[in-house]
């Protein structure tokens, strides 16, 4: 359990320049960040339990230097919540495409964790509880979502390049969170949610370019925020496509651009704080 406060991280970060270009790095050699010891995958406290819950859902790599990057951006964005790598997978680096289409295992996987939310909310009522998912965790932030009892709500939903079809129906799942479901994606990861899911197949099983790459393709529930959702219950899926100023955040548009330390510390973790993001 670390005991560092938020003013105590932030003191001790590098520079903008360096995170940004540090990521870049470490994401050369993405799967060695599965030998780095548990406190680099989880900053909980007692007092951070108590402020509320970020889980962090990785791709089918599992533990990596991308779910690293994701969880020192929001420590960068100064989120006082718990912050969890919830490693959904084997951990095992060979079993990647196991990962991908297990889908039996996934929905069994996405039950406990949503049983594990709920023991959370039990323990800390009116706290608020969000999933960030990467890639294949953004298909199990849905999953888990959607394996919630109806008497609880998560407060969001980030999914970055998610590796789901982009016809998945994911307006049940809007009754199922308070503030909304932000979808990232973008035309340039075309490599692994664009060929990689075409060929090998989404994690519900659709051999399609994944909403990680083209968004959702959705006919009920509109995907501006501005507008409100047919039920009164349900949040808005808001999609936020890549654009090319994102590269001044360290985005430079592929698979790994969005979990960038720099990119996710500016545009994700002001979502949870409920900022003002500019993109």
């Amino acid at each position: 359990m670390s005991k560092s406060t938020p003013s105590e991280l932030l003191s001790r970060r590098p520079p903008r320049w360096q995170r940004g270009l540090m990521c870049l790095a470490t994401f050369c050699v993405t799967p060695f960040g599965a030998l780095l010891p548990d406190r680099f995958f989880q900053t909980v406290s007692d007092e951070r339990l108590d402020r509320g819950l970020v889980l962090i859902l990785p791709g089918i790599e599992g533990r990596s230097f991308l779910n690293v990057s994701i969880l020192n951006g929001l420590v960068d964005g100064g989120l006082p919540h718990a912050l969890e790598v919830f490693d959904w997978t084997t951990g095992n680096k060979f079993f990647t495409l196991y990962h991908l289409r297990a889908l039996r295992r996934n929905l069994t996987v996405a039950q406990r964790l949503a049983e594990r939310i709920v023991k959370y909310q039990h323990e800390y009522p009116g706290r608020p509880v969000w999933i960030v998912g990467h890639s294949g965790g953004g298909a199990m932030a849905l999953l888990t979502a959607n394996a919630l009892p109806e008497n609880h709500r998560l407060t969001g939903l980030i999914l970055l390049a998610a590796a789901i079809s982009p016809r998945f129906d994911i307006s049940p799942i809007l009754s199922k969170v308070e503030r909304g479901i932000w979808n990232f994606s973008s035309w340039l990861d075309c490599v692994f949610v664009g060929i990689g899911t075409t060929i090998f197949g989404t994690v519900d099983g659709q051999h399609t370019p994944a909403a990680g790459m083209l968004g959702f393709h959705q006919t009920s529930n509109s995907s501006d925020p501005a507008q409100t959702p047919e039920s009164p219950n349900a949040a808005a899926l808001i999609q936020v496509s890549y654009h090319l100023r994102m590269i001044a955040a360290f985005n430079l548009g592929g698979h790994f651009g969005c979990v960038n330390r720099v990119f996710i510390a500016e545009n994700i973790a002001p979502l949870i704080s409920d900022n003002q993001v500019m993109l």
